[in-house]
């Protein structure tokens, strides 16, 4: 199984789909906002040029309403892979999403099910008071955790309520990982930081050149996603909200979403910078001609 990853805009998703046309592969999405069908656009989704070259799985195939998560998407690309190599395929996953790569390789900690009015009793809260539980709760976890972090801050308190055991506790034994049981061929893409800002930046204005607005307007009136459903968290989301309703001029609302797109950048260029195994390949090439052969030769394809 081959794994392209790397911080949004590196170029994962067209050295995925030339290696997948070369080598009669598959792609397989790891990313947590391209798994929604209504962002196409605003998740900078493979175009349809791209999806005409080669096989694709995990793409746009969520409605907006449901809640996604990492262990949902690892069933799925575990689905997605077997299936890649009964016909005959190279999986390719490509993605920036390290905690859905992670859960993937190493496994999901066994939490129960989470008692649903635990869950909708802490969600309710806000975030500030949800740490402050949180440090009474489970300490070593607010003391981590950022204040204003909504989903991870909520996480830990609704596991620590509803089960008597703190996350961390959980997640000390790990079940259905699949590193074990693969060949791994891993890459992650590390291109410098001003050539990858620049692209960010870039993409973003394209986006709202061709269509990212209207994605939003269209998310916005359907009116059965919650406000803090996951797809309403995506980058762009919020910034193109507050342009539709008239809290920010379409400029304010570019800028905004730039600086949001780079603070998100450099939380994943740290992250696969340092979290995955050292043995994984690390290149700052930009490239993709020589992005393909260093892959190629590599791992001798």
């Amino acid at each position: 199984m081959a794994l392209i990853a790397g911080p949004t805009a590196s170029g994962k998703s067209a050295l995925a789909v030339t290696l997948a046309e070369r080598h009669r592969g598959t792609v397989i999405n790891a990313d947590s906002a391209q798994v929604y069908r209504d962002l196409r656009i605003l998740s900078a989704r493979p175009s349809a040029e791209e999806e005409a070259r080669a096989p694709q799985a995990l793409f746009g195939h969520i409605d907006g309403a449901e809640d996604h998560n990492a262990a949902r998407w690892a069933a799925e690309a575990q689905a997605a892979i077997a299936d890649a190599h009964a016909a005959g395929r190279l999986p390719i996953l490509v993605g920036g999403t390290g905690l859905y790569l992670r859960t993937l390789l190493d496994g999901i900690a066994p939490v129960p099910d989470i008692d649903p009015a635990v869950r909708a009793a802490v969600r309710a809260l806000p975030v500030g008071d949800a740490h402050a539980a949180l440090a009474r709760e489970d300490a070593d976890a607010a003391a981590r955790l950022n204040p204003a972090d909504t989903t991870r801050v909520a996480r830990a308190l609704e596991v620590v309520r509803s089960t008597g055991r703190t996350l961390t506790g959980w997640q000390a034994t790990r079940i259905g990982g699949i590193a074990s049981d693969i060949a791994l061929l891993p890459m992650i893409l590390l291109p410098p930081r001003d050539w990858l800002f620049d692209r960010c930046d870039r993409r973003l204005a394209a986006m709202f050149d061709e269509g990212a607005i209207d994605e939003v307007r269209a998310l916005l009136a359907r009116g059965d996603i919650p406000a803090n459903a996951p797809v309403m968290r995506a980058i762009g989301v919020r910034e193109i909200a507050a342009m539709i309703a008239g809290r920010l001029t379409r400029d304010e609302a570019i800028a905004a979403a730039r600086t949001a797109t780079r603070q998100y950048a450099k939380r994943q260029y740290t992250w696969f910078r340092n979290q995955p195994p050292a043995n994984w390949h690390r290149t700052n090439e930009t490239d993709s001609i020589t992005l393909r052969e260093t892959f190629e030769t590599r791992f001798h394809l």
